[in-house]
């Protein structure tokens, strides 16, 4: 399982200086481990690990992110399963399948 630096990584190189679309901010919540987010309002869009207010944010635990990545469990199936938290904005949340395939 990667750990939270490995994770930033990843969504800095494959996310970080291209358009997302989404147009939004977005906070990956991992429980503890730390947290990753996205700034899809700026163009190129932005990534960190501050731990920042978002229009959307995601509380899930590594594991669970990585069950998602990997197609093992889909976002609605972890959401309804209470695996995933999603606060704020949900549509924000419906259009992160990009992001997701961005990270391969």
């Amino acid at each position: 399982m990667a750990d939270i630096a490995s994770l930033l990584s990843e969504f800095q190189k494959g996310i970080e200086g291209k358009d997302t679309g989404l147009g939004a901010t977005v906070k990956f919540d991992f429980e503890g481990a730390g947290c990753i987010f996205l700034d899809g309002k700026s163009n190129p869009n932005t990534v960190s690990d501050e731990d920042k207010d978002a229009d959307c944010t995601l509380s899930m635990s590594m594991e669970t992110f990585e069950q998602m990545r990997s197609g093992e469990v889909d976002g609605t199936s972890a959401f309804m399963q209470g695996k995933l938290k999603v606060s704020g904005d949900m549509s924000i949340a419906m259009k992160l399948q990009s992001v997701m395939d961005a990270l391969g």
